[in-house]
């Protein structure tokens, strides 16, 4: 058999024994291979049985008067219209902010930024930001956009904070795709006599979309399934606030509200009320939303990879 393989590529086969693997050397290829496949296979199964078990506990409690009433303690009523909205308030909130901060901060210390020096020490101080908990971003929003601010205990304090928190993420993986544009590209750009923007317009920006888009469904996931921060900068006030109303005559914004988030109220209906029939209602409605954004995103960058390559 290995003769005629032989014969046929041209090539001869290196079998084990005949590459001068000892027996020793082919026992611990042989393990190594095996403890990757069962760690794939446990990790999958964990996985799977997380979904699983979410939704087999979450799904059946999900009504149409749960999704689309806000809570009554005289009616003895549980909604969660107003946290799906707050949620949605801060997500496209902190997006917005967020994600012309990220890219523009990473295409200068890319394409623009001459002290090396100093785009190093920022790359170390965003990947240190990357890594700080979560109730520490929550205590100092709290400080900071509550007290000093002025800001209260509002949706916008808890955006801001998620800005704060998610810049690292977006500029880090945008700053990566940036640099794994061939340079020739940017040399080609340049040769036909584009300037500096427009060559990182035309040419750099869309040849490293998915970055960008990687970084959004990062950010996206954060935003989603934070609480600890959002507990002491948004609230988990469950009231449904309007994104635009008129109050005394005057124009406001539901933002300038406190209110909680899908995972604010998840921890209050499973910690402090005992609702946990509630609570994986609201865990299986997280999980939806984060698969139909990633989706969702991964559909924009087949868009754009296909754009690109006709």
């Amino acid at each position: 058999m290995d003769n005629s393989i032989a014969a046929v590529t041209g090539t001869a086969v290196r079998t084990p024994e005949k590459s001068g693997m000892s027996p020793r050397r082919i026992a611990y290829i042989v393990t190594m291979k095996i403890l990757m496949g069962a760690s794939a296979v446990f990790t999958c199964t964990i996985t799977l049985f997380i979904i699983c078990y979410v939704f087999f506990k979450g799904i059946p409690n999900i009504s149409w008067e749960l999704l689309s009433t806000s809570p009554s303690y005289l009616a003895d009523r549980i909604g969660i219209l107003p946290d799906i909205a707050n949620t949605l308030y801060i997500l496209i909130a902190a997006l917005v902010i967020v994600l012309p901060l990220g890219v523009g901060a990473a295409v200068y210390l890319t394409e623009y930024a001459q002290n090396k020096k100093l785009v190093g020490i920022i790359e170390y101080a965003a990947e240190t930001l990357s890594g700080i908990p979560s109730i520490i971003y929550g205590l100092v929003g709290m400080l900071f956009f509550c007290q000093f601010l002025g800001f209260q205990t509002s949706l916008i304090a808890g955006a801001l904070t998620l800005v704060v928190m998610n810049l690292p993420t977006i500029m880090r993986t945008t700053q990566e795709s940036l640099k794994t544009v061939p340079q020739s590209y940017r040399e080609g750009a340049f040769g036909l006599g584009a300037g500096k923007w427009r060559v990182i317009r035309t040419v750099v920006l869309p040849d490293c979309v998915d970055g960008v888009i990687t970084g959004c469904i990062l950010s996206v996931g954060r935003i989603l399934g934070e609480s600890a921060a959002l507990l002491f900068t948004a609230g988990f006030a469950h009231t449904l606030n309007g994104f635009i109303s008129f109050q005394n005559g005057a124009l406001t914004t539901g933002l300038s509200s406190s209110g909680s988030t899908l995972t604010v109220a998840l921890y209050v209906y499973a910690k402090e009320q005992g609702e946990f029939e509630i609570a994986f209602a609201i865990a299986a409605i997280l999980m939806i939303l984060t698969m139909l954004i990633n989706l969702s995103a991964a559909a924009v960058g087949r868009y754009f990879n296909k754009r690109r390559s006709s």
